[in-house]
């Protein structure tokens, strides 16, 4: 027997305006990174699987910063915050210098960050290291399988 698996709807938004990003490339990129992550079998039901909409929000290192703040505590800007509601907050700025630093390109980044979120809302966590090196192997797998 078969089982379907409902696929959200995944929407990816710009709401910062510094650094040019090709929303329309992402978005595709990112229903085919979401279908390559629910292909993952997991020992459990995520929230990735009950989700019927998911959001990718590109945003400034200032609102990052005042997210990551008030939801982790933490000062400064991060890379990807992801929320199990379905929201995946990208700074474009810190992904443009983590794109720099790993001698990558932004896209690349950006994608790697889309996977990182959808990820996470799969039930992955990179807290331990046992499961940062688990997650590290599926990003990589999705964004080789993708490219």
């Amino acid at each position: 027997m078969t089982i379907a698996i409902l696929v959200p709807e995944i929407c990816v938004r710009n709401l910062q305006r510094t650094i040019p990003v090709n929303i329309v490339a992402l978005e595709k990129f990112a229903l085919k990174a979401l279908r390559c992550c629910l292909r993952l079998r997991r020992p459990k039901s995520t929230e990735l699987m009950k989700l019927g909409e998911i959001f990718v929000v590109l945003i400034s290192d200032r609102r990052m910063a005042s997210l990551h703040r008030r939801f982790l505590n933490q000062s400064g800007p991060t890379d990807v915050l992801t929320f199990q509601h379905g929201e995946i907050f990208i700074s474009v700025e810190t992904a443009r210098r983590n794109a720099r630093a790993f001698g990558n390109s932004l896209g690349r980044e950006l994608r790697l960050c889309i996977v990182h979120g959808l990820l996470h809302l799969h039930g992955f966590d990179d807290q331990t290291e046992a499961g940062a090196r688990k997650m590290k192997a599926a990003q990589e797998k999705i964004l080789a399988a993708l490219f």
